[in-house]
């Protein structure tokens, strides 16, 4: 195959490796079969193009009006002009399916459905990048710069997925570095042959049997090994850092063991403000509580805790083990009145998130599968690919209520907590802090700071509660928000936030869920619309508090309420903005509870309501039949080595016995063949540049053979001598019985893993990829061989 068409061949298999991980985006995912049949086509019409051939921008120019094309009548075909040119009507409907397409992804969770609109978005752009890579490696042969649109197609993948997954990135890096390995290896074949390598032989028979080709020798092959190597380790080592995972961002600690991995997650605020405007109100969750509060019972994601001046964001923390009992929560006193709940709570199998939705402070979670435990925020972070998709949990958790004298006498934080929750960037407008003083003045301390703070955002500042706002989470956009006096939870809770900070109270921002709405059957429902952030203050001696500050969402808690009510409202969705009884200071559970008992969660209702069914109605069986027929499909395609090896290794040793001298060299070859590729398959690489009775002194020396095989490897090698040089070759025989034995030492010699792969993964099946590269070549040769009679454009290109 010429060079051109190698990097041809590269290029697109570099590009549908990198297109796969996208497959985990759209459900179902046969459109990229669809990506693909299309992109052949693209790619061997450029193929043919430059065999003509045409100058490099009509080249291009071609391809893409192919595109263009293609794109039409798969899309628009309807509003195309005779069928298949993109006239203005096509042009409009394609433009109308990408507008579609914009709304479907904002609008369905991962993974979506595959609306016409997602799929010419996903085949439009494997198409474009391919356009991209197929022009840089081939067309200008620079396969270098094409790293980056394939870069680009899996950063989307993995920025919209939360992390694309190990398994596609090496895909794509593999794809990456097919493709500079054939670049590489056409450069130096420009300059000749090189003296003294080997070129690779699809017989497998030594540099000294047949003429070389002039392909690449040994000090090319070794070249591409060591750049392959190194090349390996620059696009892994760097990605095996990232946040202790490969390219972590989804949250996930790595391994297991106390402390280890970290949180590096995706911020769920991205589709916060996308959920809130949900036409419909798509459940993500059920639930049955037995709190004497449901108003209260908010199911907490996590805690963003670090203001950057452009953002809030979760901190990196260290991971452990799900403790069979969550240790106490952070600042609680013994004095402070506490019930313990039990929660049965089920997740939609459309619901996916790497942060296991919890009440807060939870105690005890039972919950399968892998999920760490991160303890300053006393959230679930799942490992290992972990979601919440359909996951079934048990929780126990403390309804905390302090009284607002308690809340009032809170001692000072400490210094490493205020040192870390109060930081505020430089960037703030002077703005927050001077609205914050002058909204609080007056208080006494920081509990009356802090209900003057939500007072202000939900009773006396006239703000008005948006979801049209542009959602910016950053120091400008609190300072547009005081000004605008418009926006939704974002805004209210992150402002709260920066205020309290300015004020020296430690704060943070927590995301998750109000306690949705109650179903006749006595389970609540929580939906996209109820997602919610609200600020958390800290009070020494009652730890972390929730407060309230949007208005007309969630509830006020009642220890911030002047006169609170003594029951809690029947309308989890509604706040409560007055009450006319006095806050009681003692839980529901029993006056009698000791207060040690009490710290340790264990006073209050013990009994588990009944678990709340999931409504979502299971995998469908057309999904389950498609992905067991895929899984049949990976398994077949993993074990294609095996067979194509055991089809192979029979063939050989039953040729047929011809008496013909033909027929005598034909099994002569395949039986060295035979030995040859058992020797690879366990370890030992041909070395085309010996003679075959030196490469049987190899075979004898490094599969270290006792003298009965190291005679049968002699024999064959003679036996090969013989067919190619003597005058009047003897006729050999035995040499079934010379391989069998051969076979049986190598594999004696070598170790078990090599004795596995030499079976699961032969080292010889690449002879299937060189005899593809081959049947690629010749048909390009054909196709090509139409076009010679057409009249030649004058070209630029060297080389």
């Amino acid at each position: 195959m010429s060079g051109r068409g190698r990097l041809a061949l590269c290029a697109f298999a570099a590009t549908l490796l990198a297109a796969g991980s996208m497959l985990p985006l759209v459900d179902p995912a046969s459109w990229i079969v669809q990506a693909a049949f299309l992109l052949a086509i693209q790619s061997g019409v450029g193929a043919l193009a430059r065999r003509v051939p045409l100058p490099r921008l009509l080249i291009i120019t071609v391809q893409f009006l192919l595109t263009l094309v293609m794109l039409t009548v798969v899309f628009a075909r309807g509003q195309a002009l005779i069928g298949f040119l993109p006239g203005p009507e096509a042009v409009q409907r394609l433009a109308d399916l990408l507008t579609a397409g914009a709304d479907d992804v904002g609008r369905y969770a991962i993974p979506a459905p595959a609306t016409d609109g997602i799929r010419l978005m996903l085949v439009g752009g494997v198409l474009l990048i391919g356009l991209a890579v197929d022009t840089l490696a081939v067309t200008f042969r620079s396969a270098a710069p094409a790293g980056l649109p394939l870069l680009a197609l899996y950063s989307v993948a993995a920025g919209l997925s939360g992390g694309a997954g190990r398994l596609w990135f090496l895909l794509a890096a593999s794809g990456y570095l097919l493709l500079l390995l054939a670049e590489g290896r056409d450069r130096i074949s420009q300059w000749g042959r090189v003296f003294g390598g080997t070129g690779r032989s699809p017989n497998g028979l030594a540099a000294g049997l047949e003429m070389s080709s002039g392909r690449p020798l040994a000090p090319v092959r070794t070249g591409r090994r060591i750049g392959a190597l190194a090349l390996g380790m620059a696009l892994v080592v760097p990605t095996s850092a990232l946040s202790g995972g490969w390219l972590a961002g989804s949250g996930s600690g790595s391994g297991k063991g106390g402390g280890g991995g970290t949180i590096s997650a995706v911020n769920p605020l991205v589709s916060l403000q996308n959920d809130l405007n949900q036409p419909e109100n798509r459940q993500v969750m059920s639930y049955r509580t037995n709190s004497g509060s449901p108003q209260d019972f908010y199911l907490r994601i996590l805690a963003l805790d670090q203001f950057t001046g452009s953002e809030w964001r979760p901190s990196r923390r260290s991971l452990q083990d799900v403790p069979k009992r969550l240790p106490n929560p952070d600042g609680l006193a013994a004095d402070v009145a506490v019930t313990e709940i039990r929660s049965n709570i089920s997740a939609s199998r459309s619901y996916q998130q790497t942060y296991l939705p919890l009440p807060y402070p939870a105690t005890e979670i039972k919950i399968g599968g892998n999920w760490r435990y991160e303890r300053s925020g006393r959230t679930l972070v799942g490992d290992r690919g972990q979601t919440t998709r359909g996951a079934q949990y048990t929780v126990s958790s403390l309804v905390v209520q302090p009284t607002a004298d308690q809340l009032a006498a809170a001692g000072p934080a400490s210094a490493s907590m205020r040192r870390e929750y109060t930081q505020v960037p430089g960037s703030l407008p002077k703005v927050v802090k001077e609205t914050a003083e002058r909204v609080t003045k007056g208080a006494t301390n920081n509990y009356e700071r802090a209900v003057k703070l939500q007072n202000f955002f939900a009773l006396d500042g006239r703000f008005t509660y948006d979801t049209s706002v542009t959602s910016g989470t950053g120091s400008a956009a609190i300072g547009r928000f005081l000004k605008a006096k418009r926006g939704f939870c974002v805004h209210f809770s992150f402002t709260m936030a920066a205020m309290a900070r300015t004020l020296g109270i430690p704060a943070r921002v927590a995301v998750g869920f109000t306690p949705g709405t109650g179903q006749s059957d006595g389970s609540m429902s929580v939906g996209l619309r109820d997602a919610h952030a609200w600020p958390e203050l800290y009070f020494e001696g009652i730890g972390w508090t929730r407060f309230e500050p949007t208005p007309t969402r969630g509830s006020t808690p009642e220890y911030t309420l002047p006169d609170a009510p003594t029951g809690g409202s029947t309308d989890p969705s509604r706040p409560q903005a007055s009450a006319s009884a006095a806050p009681s200071a003692a839980p529901s559970a029993s006056d009698s509870c000791p207060p040690q008992l009490r710290r340790q969660g264990e006073c209050g209702s013990s009994t588990a309501p009944g678990a709340a069914a999931p409504k979502d109605p299971g995998t469908p069986v057309g999904t389950v039949v498609r992905v067991v027929l895929a899984a049949l499909l990976v398994l077949a395609l993993l074990l294609l080595p095996l067979f194509w090896r055991v089809r192979v290794r029979t063939r050989r040793l039953n040729w047929s016995a011809g008496r013909t001298p033909a027929d005598a060299t034909a099994r002569t070859l395949a039986a060295w063949r035979e030995i040859t590729d058992t020797a690879w398959d366990h370890g030992i690489g041909p070395d085309d540049s010996l003679t075959p009775r030196k490469a049987a002194a190899r075979v004898v020396r490094l599969g270290r053979l006792d003298p009965d095989e190291a005679a049968a490897v002699h024999r064959v090698a003679g036996a090969v001598e013989q067919v190619l040089y003597a005058p009047q070759p003897r006729a050999a025989t035995g040499l079934a019985e010379d391989v069998e034995t051969v076979r049986d030492g190598v594999r004696a010699s070598a170790d078990r893993f090599a004795r596995i792969r030499a079976v699961v993964a032969p080292r010889s099946a690449v002879r299937v990829m060189w005899a593809a590269s081959e049947s690629w070549s010749a048909l390009i040769g054909r196709w090509a061989a139409r076009w010679r009679g057409l009249p030649r454009w004058p070209s630029r290109q060297r080389g």
